[in-house]
């Protein structure tokens, strides 16, 4: 079983990229096999958190913290894989559709960026504005915040769907060792399966009662929830601790 596991995928084909490439991959691979998609999964599933009594106990900072703290940590692993292979020796390069799938991915992560320095103010009785009303283009729905959050979990998921397809290319190119491919593989299919069952239980929350509860009153109670999947919740329907 090791021997299979140390081999590489085709064998008929060497594994020797590199140093550089060899680098490339796995700070790539930490980035967008792992810190992203956990990223995007505790912000969908973790905005209230189980215990939280909400809607006595609002705005659980914990997705948010957890969502940043993942996306940045994994551009920072894609910059300094980027120089990786924009400095490796020619000779190490490797043909096939990858280098395109990866800058297209790149591409993608760099509006998410963009995007989150240009959502808007927050608003709301946690953090009012200069004049001390409520107002804040979060709490107030504002056309800005409406195509930020859009263009951000279209672009965002979009993002994660192509980095699959990006690091199975890269994997299949420098014909990587098996162990490789069945760790991916665990970890992403314990991630669609946790998916599955957090989506069943109601999980996925309107970001925006998470924050403010379910007043029908507030301004981003009146718009549909932003996103598939994504409900609002109530107090019967959402999960207890012993559930």
């Amino acid at each position: 079983m090791m021997e299979w596991l140390s081999a590489p995928m085709d064998a008929a084909r060497m594994h020797e990229v590199g140093w550089h490439l060899s680098w490339h991959a796995r700070l790539m691979v930490a980035a967008w096999g792992v810190l992203v998609p956990l990223g995007i999964f505790i912000a969908r599933y973790f905005k209230i958190m189980p215990g939280q009594q909400w809607p006595d106990k609002l705005d659980s900072h914990f997705w948010w913290n957890t969502h940043r703290i993942c996306q940045y940590s994994a551009c920072l692993l894609m910059g300094v894989g980027l120089w990786l292979v924009l400095t490796a020796p020619a000779f190490v390069s490797l043909p096939g559709p990858h280098a395109l799938l990866g800058w297209t991915a790149l591409s993608l992560a760099a509006v998410q960026i963009v995007g989150g320095i240009l959502r808007g103010t927050k608003g709301g009785p946690t953090e009012p504005s200069a004049d001390g009303s409520l107002h804040g283009d979060h709490f107030d729905m504002s056309t800005r915040r409406l195509v930020f959050e859009y263009v951000h979990k279209t672009i965002g998921y979009a993002a994660l769907l192509l980095s699959v397809l990006t690091i199975l290319s890269g994997l299949w190119q420098a014909n990587a060792p098996n162990w490789m491919w069945v760790c991916l593989a665990v970890w992403w299919a314990g991630l669609v399966v946790a998916s599955a069952a957090l989506q069943r239980r109601g999980m996925a929350v309107d970001t925006y009662q998470a924050i403010w509860g379910p007043d029908p009153s507030l301004p981003g109670n009146q718009r549909k929830p932003i996103g598939l999947g994504v409900e609002r919740p109530s107090v019967e329907t959402l999960p207890q601790p012993n559930d």
